[in-house]
């Protein structure tokens, strides 16, 4: 896999460096993820401007449309193939039954039946993966499915228990301040942090929820997340610092110029000495 690492960076005295160091009183992370939403179209629609196969080669581990808010055989099928030939961690990305709506609505049922649309959604790209030989890596909610599980203690512990008894090591992707984490952490499950490049944050640490996102400053961006790699911290919207951790830089493939924000968060990040990494690969790393 063209992400695997095959060798610890060196610090400037020439001796290895641990996974992370202390930079200020806070914790620099010397490997992160990079992943991107992938596939969000279906048919002949398709969400943003950025082609896949360009994104693709940018990022280490792919959350794949699964077919309920975005996504359909053919997409999974082409994108997996992508995921494959650049070495790109997989992920399933299930959201709501939401198409019209694309997942970003929530709806009001039971933890049972979404738990079930969510194993639905994961064995569609599992088996599309095994057809190209590709396991899968991760598991990702999209929208407003990831929104209800991080504050639906009941809806995150049981989709945690149902993805473990499919696949013990199958990490699960949420936000620091989840339940979905804090339950993960107390089951022993594997999960991975995320850190939102592209999205404003709350000084309770949450994302700022938009439906649109204008054109953002791609050198801003990578900035952000070489801080945040750096310092552990990150600008609210109401301009104070606060706290974050994560093993995971997240930017969306419909924001506006995404390919150019890929290519500046992975110039910066490589610039710096970070390397990016499969989560799969980070979590063996720490």
């Amino acid at each position: 896999m063209r992400f695997l690492i095959n060798e610890l960076y060196k610090n400037a005295s020439g001796s290895a460096c641990s996974k992370d160091q202390k930079f200020q009183g806070r914790v620099m992370r010397n490997i992160v993820d990079l992943n991107c939403d992938m596939g969000e179209g279906f048919g002949h629609w398709v969400l943003g401007e950025a082609p896949d196969d360009q994104l693709m080669e940018l990022i280490s581990s792919a959350n794949i449309a699964a077919g309920f808010h975005a996504g359909d055989p053919n997409s999974m099928d082409r994108v997996i193939k992508l995921a494959n030939h650049y070495g790109v961690g997989l992920g399933a990305h299930p959201g709501y039954r939401d198409l019209q709506g694309f997942g970003r609505r929530y709806i009001d049922t039971t933890p049972e039946e979404l738990v079930n649309d969510i194993i639905y959604q994961v064995g569609a790209v599992r088996e599309f993966g095994r057809r190209h030989g590709i396991r899968l890596q991760h598991v990702k909610p999209h929208g407003a499915l990831y929104m209800e599980a991080a504050r639906n203690e009941e809806l995150s512990r049981l989709m945690i228990e149902s993805l473990a008894a499919i696949s013990g090591d199958l990490i699960v992707y949420c936000m620091d301040i989840s339940k979905t984490y804090a339950i993960a952490k107390r089951l022993g499950h594997p999960v991975v942090r995320e850190f939102y490049a592209d999205r404003d944050y709350g000084k309770d640490g949450s994302i700022v929820f938009t439906r649109k996102v204008g054109r953002l400053s791609p050198d801003a961006i990578a900035q952000k997340c070489l801080r945040a790699c750096l310092e552990g911290k990150v600008t609210t919207v109401d301009g104070s610092d606060i706290d974050i951790e994560f093993e995971s830089i997240c930017f969306h493939s419909d924001t506006p110029g995404a390919v150019e924000i890929g290519r500046a968060i992975r110039r910066e990040l490589t610039a710096n000495n970070i390397t990016i990494a499969p989560s799969s690969a980070v979590i063996q790393a720490a």
